[in-house]
């Protein structure tokens, strides 16, 4: 079995259907339509990275990692770059492919000065941790989250 060779880029007007796409097989309850207006404004923004990963004609993977000012748990100033969505199709995991996307992420953090990457995930998400801490996250806090609705 050969190695495949990939390449990322960044997202444009020919691939934000693309990224819709997959960003639906990962969040599978979001709109079509949605989705796809969020993408078209973000590949815009100054503040934010998207870009997907290309195998032979077919995109199997994105990432999304924007600047964030507000307070972030964890990190040590309110300018951070946080992780907001990373996704490789299940074929082509175990096959660091989810790790070249996140280091083109942290080479763009680093070059808009950004010195921390910030990430969450499902508490419940036993995959989505294992990928955070093998690729040097570490845990800074849990969280549970509640609702009420009043009358």
């Amino acid at each position: 079995m050969h190695e495949q060779t990939y390449s990322i880029e960044l997202v444009s007007e020919q691939t934000v259907a693309a990224l819709t796409i997959l960003s639906l097989e990962l969040w599978p309850d979001c709109d079509y339509d949605e989705e796809k207006n969020q993408w078209e404004q973000l590949m815009h923004s100054a503040k934010d990275y998207c870009a997907l990963v290309k195998i032979d004609d077919a995109y199997v993977g994105f990432i999304h990692i924007s600047i964030r000012y507000d307070h972030v748990e964890g990190a040590e100033s309110n300018n951070t770059a946080y992780l907001e969505g990373i996704y490789v199709r299940p074929a082509y995991r175990k096959k660091q492919i989810a790790s070249a996307l996140l280091s083109s992420g942290e080479t763009w953090a680093s070059s808009m000065g950004l010195t921390q990457l910030a990430s969450d995930t499902e508490i419940d998400n036993q995959i989505s941790q294992l990928f955070h801490q093998q690729a040097g996250f570490r845990e800074v806090s849990r969280l549970v989250c509640f609702i009420k609705t009043i009358q």
